[in-house]
C-alpha cells in the first residue's frame, strides 16, 4: 500500500508539494527515477524494469503522475495491463484535465483496480478504478490529501488517520531554501496506531514487502522555476534524498 502526501495551494508561488512512499515487493526490479525513455524524453519517472511502466513521474511540463493498487490487488495477472503504463500514458498530456479526460474513457477491465493521482500547479484528480463499473474522476480540492489504496483521505485507512493530522500540523517544505525536514521525517515512521507495521508510513516488515523508496517534488506557478524532484532509492530514514537530474541521457527500458 503505497502512500502519496499532496498540499495542493493553486495560487502559491509552489502550488504543488508532494511525498511519496513506494511500498513493494523488494524483489521487484526498479531503476530511480530519470529520463528512461527515448519515446518520451520530456518524461523523468521511476522504472519498473518487470514490467516497464512507472509508479511515479513528472514531465517538462508540471504534471505529476503516480499509480498505486488498490486493496488487496498487490502484482500482476495474466491477461491484464501493467498498471505502470498508466503513468507514462498520463505524462504524454500537456496537463492534468486532459490527461484526466483521456484516461477516463480507458478500458477498466483491462487493468486491475488502480487510484491513479494526476496534478498540476492549477489542477488535481483521482482516477479510480475500484474494479467495477466505470472508471470515476474525483477532483480534489486545494489543500492537504493522502492516498493509498483507498479513497482520497479516506478515514477507515489507519495510516491516513494517524499521519494526515501530523502532516496537516508540520512545517510546510521550503523548495527554494531546500528544506523538507519535516515530511522527510514523517515518511520515515514506523509508527503504527494499530500494531501492524504495514499501517506506518514506512513499512518494514520480516517479509518480502516493504517500503523500498521514496521522493518529495514541489512544481513552481511558472516557468522561472524550474520543478524540485528528490529520490531516495532505499527506506527514507536511513536513505539520503538526492535530485533527480533535470537533464540526461534517456536510457534503453531493457
Amino acid at each position: 500500500m503505497c502512500t502519496v502526501v499532496l498540499l495542493h495551494r493553486p495560487q502559491h508561488d509552489w502550488p504543488l508539494l508532494l511525498a511519496a512512499n513506494r511500498d513493494e515487493l523488494v524483489t521487484r526490479p526498479a531503476r530511480p527515477p530519470g529520463r528512461h525513455w527515448p519515446d518520451r524524453p520530456e518524461v523523468r519517472a521511476g522504472l519498473d524494469l518487470a514490467a516497464g511502466g512507472s509508479w511515479l513521474g513528472v514531465n517538462d511540463r508540471g504534471l505529476v503522475a503516480a499509480v498505486l493498487n488498490r486493496v488487496g490487488t498487490l502484482g500482476p495477472v495474466a491477461g491484464k495491463r501493467s498498471r505502470g503504463e498508466l503513468v507514462l500514458e498520463a505524462l504524454d498530456h500537456a496537463d492534468a484535465p486532459s490527461a484526466a479526460a483521456a484516461l477516463a474513457d480507458l478500458d477498466p477491465a483491462a487493468y486491475r483496480p488502480f487510484n491513479l493521482l494526476l496534478c498540476d500547479a492549477r489542477d488535481a484528480f483521482v482516477l479510480r478504478h475500484a474494479g467495477h463499473g466505470a472508471i470515476c474522476v474525483v477532483r480534489l480540492g486545494p489543500g492537504l490529501t493522502l492516498l493509498t489504496s483507498r479513497e482520497p483521505n479516506d478515514p477507515a485507512c489507519a495510516r491516513i488517520r494517524r499521519y494526515r493530522p501530523l502532516f496537516g500540523s508540520a512545517e510546510v517544505p521550503d523548495p527554494v531554501r531546500g528544506d523538507w525536514s519535516d515530511w522527510q521525517l514523517l515518511l520515515a515512521s514506523r509508527a503504527s496506531t494499530t500494531g501492524d507495521p504495514r499501517d506506518a508510513l514506512c513499512v518494514v516488515t520480516d517479509g518480502p514487502y516493504g517500503t523500498v523508496s521514496a521522493s518529495l517534488l514541489a512544481v513552481p506557478a511558472g516557468p522561472e522555476r524550474a520543478t524540485v524532484f528528490l529520490h531516495a532509492e532505499g527506506r527514507p530514514g536511513e536513505t539520503p534524498f538526492e535530485p533527480v537530474a533535470y537533464r540526461g541521457p534517456c536510457s534503453t527500458a531493457g
